[in-house]
């Protein structure tokens, strides 16, 4: 966009250095001197192609038709006042009477100027507008009848003309000063005239604007309405204005800071040379540095030195150097061939396992096995052990004890809810934001290619639609594969070989088969009564004390207040939840000491109950008063449990009811024990008859809680049996075991588990296949101790073992 004022007049004012007639700020008395001049009746007309002639104004003007001319040269012989209009089509070459518009401004001619360039230039003061009534001769130019037009003039005195009149001049300043194209020198002109038709006009005749809004301006009779429509053109020439401004100001600062930041890279640039080198100089002697410490082999040296010689031939600016220093880097940062020291020392590993952990003889002895090994044959390949148990028994942090104990650094990984393949085996490192996989990352943060990593929660890793993380630990977990580790970031085999990969799970069941087959599962079962006791005594005490800020003098735990807390408050196979509520006992009495109240240091029953609440015996033994009940023995998430199996018996039509929350299995084996009992009716003196004329219904109780699994399939036949023959059960008794439609009691496992919930649940006789014999006979004593087991073949010892002769008091008679 082009200035809004081009003050022709101003720059007239280099062209006729010795006019002194040309000074175009005129006063209001001058002004109306020009209104009140007399005018002849007929002049010539020169018409205009490219402006409007304003009175008052005065502009240049390059005449170049030959009609033009010769009327300028004329009339400056003679009076020097001429009619000047604008023609309507400015593309006309030789317009005619009915071409031009008729009301235009009579002008008087200052100077006629002959250029260098051969035009001829006419300097023209406006003087008043005028209409042509009427074109008396085109040749040689046009001459016509003149009439004069007066403005409308608002009253002197009236406020809002004032305002309008002060708010362009305001305005036209603020466009001066704003506009880089308009000289500063243009706002002298503007604050120095002082006629108020005179300013309209000489805004007007500078604006940037077409030939047909200066004509409707031109035409405008009154002077208001003129100086209203210049303030809305010039507002908007003003928003133009300030639009282009932030523009410019935008890209001005673009460039400013691109050329600041240029500046700035060179100097850097400059200063690291003569410091001995540039940045990208300096980064490249540092890695071929490190390289040079390195114990890679051949191969990868070869490859190192390769992508380094890449890195130098790529722009620092470039998007692929940061790619590649990165890389790098992570080759140069990782232990390649190196290793901790292991300590051979087995009594002292001993010492620190069994320092950190009561019980897990199973476990502590495959370690030391393992350090056995590696003492005598110096080298093997480390095996990948699989801690599989319930929570809370101290799966993961036996990998901290075993790393402290053979002198390896740790690493801890946790896999639960891991969905991508690439946290694995890592990116390409083409992709933005490549990273290598977790593994690699671990490594190099220990510095060390064979430290202790735990593989935390193997059972919880998850598969999507960015692949199975899973089958991408298929090699990382195989001792045969696992010295030629490729991940995608490093594009190089990493011998993960030594690493002593340790992975905990608590189910088996969700590990895929190809995985679990690779690894050794070594089973961490629950902890009995005792041991809960002697592990809250040695250690969690002590370290709940120790972070509550008390000594062993504020609060003393007797064996008997442990024993309470594990049997009442907590039903567990580990000792996680027992932490919790040591931690609140501490916690009471920390607050207690804080506020200065009144404790005896010694914890009592009664303390408990204030601060626990009352204790629960769910896992109480319920007696065999009622025909039908019996006590059922599970394996759950979190170790072992007990459930009662409830048959009643309602006359009916023989319709089979189950409830209590069960899984399709248990379901299948509530149907199995029913059709074998229905088989094998006459052997248990009931008659066929009945089961068409009873109602049976059997039950699980605690049926928020979902139940499956085929290990209570004997149970539901003996409490069917107990039902129908209204025979008490044997006073104490558990069973564990599933049936066949032949009768046979198949094996079942988390033995342990639930040989530990029969103890908490002062159980005397268990019942069990005879195939689960050797897995009682792998639990120690004292997990027995105090326990009979009953073996059986098939569900007819079942029967006999179970089920009494006599009968419940108020039996049925069931016929």
């Amino acid at each position: 966009m082009q200035s809004v004022f081009d003050f022709q007049n101003l720059i007239l004012r280099d062209i006729i250095e010795d006019d002194a007639e040309l000074i175009p700020l005129i006063t209001s008395e001058e002004d109306e001197d020009l209104v009140d001049a007399s005018i002849p009746e007929e002049l010539p007309i020169l018409t205009l192609r490219n402006t409007v002639l304003f009175p008052g104004v005065v502009i240049p003007i390059t005449v170049g038709r030959d009609k033009s001319i010769k009327l300028v040269q004329d009339a400056y012989k003679g009076t020097k006042n001429i009619a000047v209009v604008s023609q309507k089509n400015i593309e006309q070459e030789d317009p005619g009477p009915t071409d031009i518009n008729l009301i235009g401004t009579v002008g008087h001619i200052l100077k006629i100027l002959r250029m260098p360039d051969g035009n001829t230039t006419v300097i023209i003061q406006g003087k008043k507008r005028c209409q042509i009534t009427n074109v008396l001769t085109d040749d040689p130019y046009f001459v016509g009848k003149i009439e004069k037009l007066s403005d409308k003039k608002p009253k002197p005195k009236n406020k809002e003309f004032k305002a309008l009149v002060s708010s362009l001049k305001d305005l036209s300043l603020k466009i001066i000063k704003d506009s880089p194209n308009i000289p500063s020198d243009a706002s002298f002109a503007i604050k120095n005239i002082e006629s108020e038709s005179f300013l309209i006009n000489f805004i007007a005749s500078n604006m940037t604007l077409t030939m047909g809004q200066k004509q409707k301006l031109v035409e405008e009779n009154d002077l208001k309405i003129r100086a209203t429509k210049v303030l809305e053109l010039l507002s908007k020439e003003m928003q133009m204005l300030e639009i282009k401004n932030q523009i410019q100001s935008k890209v001005k600062v673009d460039l400013d800071q691109q050329q600041k930041e240029y500046f700035l890279n060179q100097q850097l640039k400059t200063i690291q040379e003569e410091l001995g080198g540039s940045a990208t100089d300096q980064e490249i002697n540092e890695l071929k540095k490190k390289a040079g410490n390195k114990k890679w082999e051949e191969k990868v040296e070869k490859h190192f030195f390769k992508e380094l010689e890449k890195l130098q031939r790529i722009n620092p600016q470039a998007a692929e150097y940061s790619v590649y220093l990165n890389y790098l880097e992570l080759l140069v940062d990782l232990p390649w061939n190196e290793y901790t020291e292991d300590i051979f020392d087995l009594k002292r590993a001993q010492k620190i396992l069994n320092r950190d952990h009561y019980g897990l003889d199973e476990v502590k002895d495959r370690i030391l096995e393992h350090l056995a090994v590696l003492k005598l044959k110096k080298d093997m390949k480390a095996p990948i052990l699989c801690l599989y148990g319930p929570p809370g028994v101290g799966k993961t942090s036996l990998g901290k004890s075993i790393a402290e104990a053979i002198g390896r650094k740790y690493i801890r990984m946790s896999l639960g809810g891991l969905r991508d393949e690439a946290e694995i085996r890592g990116h390409r490192k083409t992709y933005i934001g490549a990273m290598p996989g977790r593994i690699i990352q671990n490594i190099k943060k220990v510095n060390s290619a064979n430290p202790v990593f735990i593989l935390d929660e193997l059972d919880k890793i998850a598969r999507d639609a960015q692949g199975d993380p899973s089958s991408a630990l298929l090699e990382t977990l195989d001792p045969e594969q696992n010295d030629a580790f490729y991940d995608n970031f490093v594009e190089q085999d990493f011998d993960l070989s030594k690493v002593m990969f340790i992975a905990t799970c608590n189910s088996l069941n969700t590990i895929q088969p190809a995985l679990r087959d690779r690894l050794e599962i070594i089973e961490v079962t629950g902890y009995t009564i005792e041991e809960k006791v002697e592990i809250a005594k040695r250690h969690l005490v002590p370290k709940q004390l120790e972070a509550h800020g008390l000594t062993k003098s504020h609060m003393k735990f007797g064996k008997k207040i442990l024993t309470k807390l594990v049997e009442g408050y907590t039903r567990e196979s580990g000792v996680r939840s027992l932490e919790k509520k040591i931690a609140k006992v501490v916690r009471s009495y920390a607050k207690a000491i804080a506020m200065e109240e009144p404790k005896d240091s010694k914890i009592s029953e009664s303390n408990l109950i204030t601060i626990l609440g009352p204790s629960r015996d769910r896992d109480k033994y319920q007696g065999n008063e009622f025909a039908g009940v019996v006590t059922g023995l599970a394996w759950t998430a979190v170790g072992g449990d007990i459930l009662f199996i409830e048959v009643s018996l309602s006359k009916g039509k023989g319709k089979f009811t189950v409830t209590g929350n069960l899984g399709n299995v248990m379901k299948e084996s509530t149907t199995l024990a029913m059709e074998y009992l229905r088989s094998h009716a006459a052997d248990y003196d009931i008659n066929p008859d009945v089961f068409d004329k009873w109602n049976v219904h059997v039950h699980v109780p605690e049926g928020a809680t979902p139940k499956d699994g085929p290990s209570a399939g004997i149970t539901m036949l003996t409490a069917l049996a107990s039902a129908f023959t209204q025979r008490k059960v044997k006073a104490r008794t558990a069973m564990t075991g599933e049936i066949t439609l032949r009768g046979k009691v198949l094996p079942v496992g988390g033995i342990k588990e639930k040989i530990l919930a029969a103890k908490r649940a002062e159980i005397k006789d268990i019942i069990v296949s005879v195939e689960n014999k050797h897995d009682v006979e792998k639990i120690g004593p004292d997990y027995l101790k105090g326990l009979r087991f009953h073996y059986v073949k098939n569900a007819d010892e079942v029967l006999k073992i179970a089920l009494q002769k006599q009968k419940v008091d108020n039996a049925l008679e069931i016929k």
